[in-house]
């Protein structure tokens, strides 16, 4: 599946990138050898081959959930401009 210059200056605006007439050419024939290759990797026959998430077997420790912090809100919100009712006050942005 290739990609006009037209396709590719619709998805280059959709990401925000400004794109000149002179560089379009580039990148139209970057993106479409980016789609080749990946059109070249769905020919590989994966059937039989389980998901890898890592290429080592390490377990991640874990650890009890308990709290081990808190029970400093007054020294927390000390340094609010605006507190009320034990939380940090800020002012309305929605009507």
């Amino acid at each position: 599946m290739a990609l006009t210059d037209k396709e590719v200056q619709h998805v280059a605006t959709l990401a925000r990138i400004r794109l000149s007439a002179e560089e379009l050419p580039h990148y139209t024939k970057e993106v479409n050898g980016i789609l080749k290759w990946i059109e070249q990797l769905q020919e590989v026959n994966t059937d039989g081959v389980e998901a890898l998430s890592s290429v080592s077997e390490q377990l991640l420790p874990w650890r009890a959930d308990v709290v081990t912090d808190g029970g400093y809100q007054e020294a927390v919100l000390k340094n609010a401009t605006n507190a009320q009712y034990g939380c940090f006050a800020v002012p309305k942005v929605i009507e």
